[in-house]
């Protein structure tokens, strides 16, 4: 890696791309938990297992960059966006990896433009593991055809579609109303089917309807994923939610899909480190104790 990269927000994402990698100490990384004295610590631990160098704030961090990755939460990504362009280089790229609405992927579009950056529209398409800097990315924008080669150099796996700023986020944040919304649904279904003492025949009932899907495993990984990443889910959806309702259309089912998504994570609940083996019945009884009405 010849270029300056430094990434903005180092949580899951940030980690697993550098991880992939096998780390650098060329690339450097700003994340605002490092301002929080509980949670500074961990963090900065993070930058030394990963062998990147950890920066006091985000105009460190980008300055001298010609490649930045923001890799925040949906609802801080303009904002990072307004915080770093004051600072960016000119001709540097920022690739905009959060899952946000197209109206929010232009908003941070703009912002970049006065300074001579050049923003991406990035949609990370899968779980960022296994496959780490190899996970699947959409991008577009003026510039993504230019980004391709360099992206490709990492090494990562974009590619270009069709379209201005947003096109890439369009389509993600129209997939996730299907796909967290079934992890939605899933809890609601497979909760209630627990409670009533029927989940073995709901469960048969479904895989005898879709055949293509084990529901008693889907139901585990999606009870986990909602355990884990519950909170950040909920604020991707909230995006979705201004996407639906940017296109004029109704938004009540994805606007469901955010109170349960926020509902679990803010449980704050453990699952064991190779969840794998465990079955939706283990999730089930964590949860229901802490979500039935009294």
């Amino acid at each position: 890696m010849t270029k300056g990269i430094a990434f903005i927000g180092f949580g899951e994402a940030g980690g697993a791309i550098v991880e992939g990698w096998g780390g650098s100490a060329a690339i450097r990384a700003y994340d605002i938990k490092t301002d929080n004295n509980a949670t500074a610590a961990p963090m900065r631990a993070r930058y030394d297992r990963l062998g990147v160098a950890g920066c006091d704030g985000a105009a460190e961090a980008v300055a001298e960059a010609d490649l930045v990755f923001s890799t925040v939460t949906a609802d801080q990504a303009v904002k990072a966006a307004e915080n770093c362009a004051p600072h960016m280089r000119k001709g540097s790229f920022w690739f905009d990896l959060n899952s946000c609405a197209p109206s929010s992927k232009q908003r941070a579009a703009e912002l970049m433009a006065p300074v001579g950056a050049r923003y991406v529209d990035v949609a990370v398409m899968a779980p960022i593991y296994p496959r780490r800097n190899m996970v699947p990315l959409l991008i577009a924008g003026p510039h993504a055809e230019d980004a391709k080669p360099l992206l490709e150099a990492l090494p990562m796996a974009p590619r270009v579609v069709d379209g201005d700023v947003g096109a890439a986020s369009s389509i993600k944040m129209i997939r996730s109303i299907m796909v967290k919304g079934l992890e939605a649904l899933t809890a609601e279904c497979v909760l209630a089917a627990v409670t009533a003492g029927v989940d073995g025949e709901v469960l048969a009932s479904l895989l005898r309807s879709h055949p293509g899907v084990d529901w008693p495993v889907q139901a585990a990984y999606n009870f986990e994923r909602g355990i884990v990443h519950g909170e950040r889910r909920a604020a991707e959806m909230r995006e979705v939610v201004k996407t639906v309702e940017d296109l004029k259309l109704p938004a009540e089912m994805s606007a469901a899909t955010v109170a349960w998504q926020s509902r679990i994570g803010a449980l704050k609940l453990t699952v064991p480190e190779d969840p794998d083996g465990t079955k939706y019945n283990d999730f089930a009884q964590q949860l229901l104790p802490r979500l039935k009405k009294n």
